[in-house]
């Protein structure tokens, strides 16, 4: 009967991950459409694709957000640094780079 309850736990809480995860896609997918159009608006006005005062704000306000939420503010900003990274491109591309 133990066994069959945790089975069941179990497949309750991989639910809420699946979920959870697709929650995450699905922001993804928001945010990077946010960040195309910046990287169109930089490239129409000749701006460079990185701005590193920026994202110093943003890795503090992200790193304080984490505590919070009671998550490894190294996380957040390992997270946030791969998504720069990978926004950067995009805006690269944009504006005619490779």
């Amino acid at each position: 009967m133990a066994d069959e309850a945790a089975r069941a736990e179990l497949l309750r809480l991989r639910a809420s991950i699946d979920n959870i995860d697709a929650a995450l896609i699905f922001l993804l997918a928001e945010r990077f459409r946010a960040t195309q159009q910046v990287g169109h608006l930089k490239a129409d006005h000749e701006m460079p694709a990185s701005d590193p005062s920026r994202e110093e704000q943003q890795v503090a306000r992200l790193r304080a957000l984490a505590v919070e939420a009671h998550l490894d503010p190294e996380f957040a900003e390992k997270w946030f640094n791969f998504v720069v990274a990978e926004v950067i491109r995009h805006h690269t591309e944009a504006a005619g780079g490779a």
